[in-house]
């Protein structure tokens, strides 16, 4: 029987990402390429935009040689829909409409949310764990539950990805590879805990707070050596994951799931896989997570999640292909996971 393959594009921030996935989630190739601002920056949707049509079609061609696919081995074209920022979400999806007119196949708008977590679950081989989504642009507590992912727990602000990138513009820590892992690797040199507000509202966390708090106080304690850079990164770091792990450990409790997949940007930070680690050891759970390669954007964990949602039926005509900022985890209809749980429950009664 022929493989089933896909060809997806992520491009929601300022990465821009091509992969071509089979649909037992084996990778044929991943390629991206980053847009990356000068030191105090941040990115701004038109440039990144600017960026992504810079890349795409080159990174095309790179994905299709590297997996050694042609366009007619392709079953159906899959792109971020959203959530993400309006300027280079539009170029995955003018990208996806022309070569689904010059190649003749389907199109498959993904969530980009969802497609983190399928990633993750493929890639670690956790079953259903309690899932801790963190990014630049998003932070949630997600357990799927009656055909969807459902929201445990979220920032009612910004994200813990954003709070992170902005105090690295405070210390005007470089971008490369991105300001989160610069922020880490400072944090490492760490010697001195300086207090920061601890803003968890039952379930959901707030972020704002905390980044106004150490961006009014930075400058004068570092001017008066009061601490180091390192030690504010430190400060920073340990009380952001303290609070995302409490929410996690709470929707653990309410699923009774004892396993967490971290997924996200920000899941590539070994300080918080190690404070997540412990916590569900205490607990008789396991932590799933997996390196850059996986947890930041990229291509191939569109493709999977388009390929599973194509394979159950689903597709998304040319004048639906459009693409929104806005787009929540608990829209999508995981129609492959009750696919695969109808099978479960009969074979279970099969063997009752």
């Amino acid at each position: 029987m022929k493989r089933m393959i896909a060809l997806g594009f992520e491009g929601s921030a300022n990465k821009i990402g091509v992969g071509v996935v089979t649909l037992d989630g084996t990778i044929l190739s991943n390629p991206r390429h980053t847009y990356i601002t000068p030191p105090g920056q941040g990115f701004l949707p038109r440039e990144t935009a600017q960026h992504h049509l810079q890349h795409v079609l080159p990174l095309v061609k790179s994905a299709l040689e590297t997996a050694k696919v042609t366009p007619q081995d392709i079953d159906c074209l899959c792109y971020t829909k959203g959530p993400g920022m309006g300027a280079p979400l539009q170029v995955s999806a003018i990208v996806v409409r022309v070569l689904s007119q010059l190649w003749k196949k389907p199109i498959v708008g993904v969530n980009h949310c969802v497609a983190h977590i399928e990633m993750g679950r493929i890639v670690t081989g956790a079953d259903d764990p309690v899932v801790l989504y963190v990014s630049g642009g998003n932070t949630q507590v997600i357990a799927y539950s009656e055909g969807r992912y459902r929201i445990f727990g979220e920032t009612i602000d910004i994200a813990v990805g954003n709070c992170l990138d902005r105090f690295a513009r405070v210390l005007t820590l470089s971008n490369d590879p991105s300001p989160g892992y610069n922020i880490e690797q400072l944090a490492k040199k760490g010697e001195k805990f300086i207090d920061l507000p601890y803003a968890v509202k039952g379930m959901d966390v707030s972020f704002s707070g905390i980044l106004s708090y150490i961006e009014a106080t930075a400058v004068e304690k570092l001017k008066n050596n009061e601490c180091t850079p390192a030690d504010l990164c430190y400060s920073l770091q340990e009380t952001l994951f303290a609070m995302l792990v409490e929410i996690t450990e709470r929707a653990m409790a309410h699923c009774d799931t004892k396993d967490v997949l971290i997924v996200g940007g920000v899941g590539c930070n070994e300080r918080l896989q190690e404070m997540m680690r412990i916590m569900c050891s205490e607990r008789g759970g396991r932590l799933f997570a997996t390196d850059d390669r996986y947890c930041v954007d990229n291509g191939a964990m569109i493709a999977y999640t388009g390929l599973l949602e194509f394979a159950h039926g689903a597709s998304t005509s040319l004048e639906d292909s459009t693409f929104t900022q806005r787009f929540r985890t608990d829209e999508v209809k995981a129609t492959w996971r009750e696919a695969n749980l109808e099978k479960l429950n009969g074979l279970a009664e099969k063997n009752i």
